[in-house]
């Protein structure tokens, strides 16, 4: 049994790549680029009006001129005009600066009457309420990395410069399967010794807000159906996640079957609770995830280690933050302890306080929770505003 550092360690070192991929522009949330954006001009291209108001040459102001005759307006999206000497030209937000102006003053500091505007201020610097050509990247420049994560800001960019489909990498196929005959479909109602399935629709919920649209099978406890169903789906897919049968109970086959089919076991079993039974594996073209088949176990293994082997996968760097306990927890098993808690934050501190279930089996608790506080196993009593890693759900 090895410990959630060196499980972690472990899974973090297979990192396959499925590739990369163009996606539309308006798909492209979420992904990560696999591509660095050149700017294909400045930004901004010219010199950019930054309010409402005119543009003047400030020598003339500085010579003593108060009132400016306006000459035209200069509107957004229209070809740059020319200011005649001593004259003003109107112009718009987001409009390209006339020639022979170097300066903007807005309405608001200005009284217009009979085509004429005054200053209603005294005081003015050159160059104001302009956004000048190159400030914020040049031509040429890189302005987006490789690795880097598309949020809308970045969509924005990627518009800017004229990419309609960027390249990503791509996203692992992947299956989820859970296993027993306990299990009966949502919209069944179950006999008095069966449950409606819920770790997959778990599983696969937390997929799609990845990004990922996973396959799901259900298998019974019948080592024929389960090796057959294996076989094909290790060939077919990058990731195979698997709840239950992967303990000591009599039909708790898959570890023994996924061996007999050359997956490469590189642990089974973490010092943790809940999911000590987790077991990891990988073949030349598909990585194994068996969770244990309590569904907060299902959940803290998948939070805790899927998803960072995901970002990790697609060139991210996995990470977590820490949080303060709000009050003492004791926990006196030699095993990492993985808290259910509701964070606050207070006088700029994020707070965990614990939301204790009653076991990896009370799938309702997790509703009141929103994070797992990972406490250490060589600590067996957690004090009250002692900081610990966080990891979010």
């Amino acid at each position: 049994m090895i410990t959630v550092q060196e499980a972690e360690t472990l899974i973090l070192s297979h990192r396959p790549s499925s590739g990369t991929e163009l996606v539309e522009l308006d798909q492209s949330n979420g992904r990560t680029l696999a591509q660095s954006v050149i700017a294909d001009r400045d930004f901004p291209p010219f010199n950019r009006v930054a309010m409402d108001g005119i543009a003047i040459e400030f020598k003339d102001f500085n010579n003593g001129q108060r009132s400016f005759p306006i000459g035209g307006i200069q509107a957004a999206g229209s070809p740059q005009l020319s200011n005649n000497p001593e004259q003003c030209l109107e112009v718009m937000t987001g409009a390209c600066l006339p020639e022979n102006t170097d300066t903007v003053i807005r309405y608001e500091d200005l009284s217009i009457e009979n085509n004429v505007a005054s200053l209603l201020i005294e005081k003015i610097k050159p160059g104001q309420n302009i956004h000048k050509q190159a400030t914020d990247r040049k031509k040429g420049e890189v302005i987006l990395t490789n690795d880097t994560l598309i949020r809308p800001a970045e969509i924005g960019i990627l518009a800017t410069v004229g990419i309609t489909r960027p390249e990503v990498y791509k996203l692992p196929s992947v299956t989820v399967i859970s296993t027993g005959d306990e299990l009966v479909d949502i919209e069944q109602t179950p006999l008095p010794h069966q449950i409606r399935k819920s770790n997959v629709h778990t599983l696969v919920a937390l997929l799609k807000s990845l990004g990922i649209e996973a396959t799901t099978l259900h298998l019974t406890d019948s080592k024929t159906e389960i090796r057959t169903t294996l076989e094909t789906v290790l060939n077919n897919t990058d990731v195979l996640m698997l709840s239950g049968a992967v303990s000591k109970g009599k039909f708790d086959f898959l570890p023994e079957i996924l061996e007999e089919l050359g997956v490469v076991k590189h642990f089974h079993k973490v010092q943790q609770r809940p999911g000590k039974p987790f077991w990891f594996g990988t073949t030349s073209s598909c990585t194994v995830f068996a969770f244990p088949g309590n569904p907060v176990s299902t959940y803290c293994c998948a939070i805790r280690y899927f998803k960072p082997w995901l970002e990790n996968c697609l060139h991210l760097n996995p990470t977590s933050d820490s949080a303060r306990l709000t009050e003492e927890v004791k926990f006196d098993k030699p095993l990492t302890y993985f808290l259910q808690v509701k964070t606050s934050i207070e006088n700029g501190q994020l707070l965990a306080q614990p939301v204790p279930g009653k076991g990896s089996g009370d799938l309702a608790n997790l509703t009141r929770a929103n994070a797992f506080l990972e406490i250490d196993k060589e600590t067996n009593l957690a004090k009250k505003d002692s900081l610990h890693r966080l990891w979010w759900f």
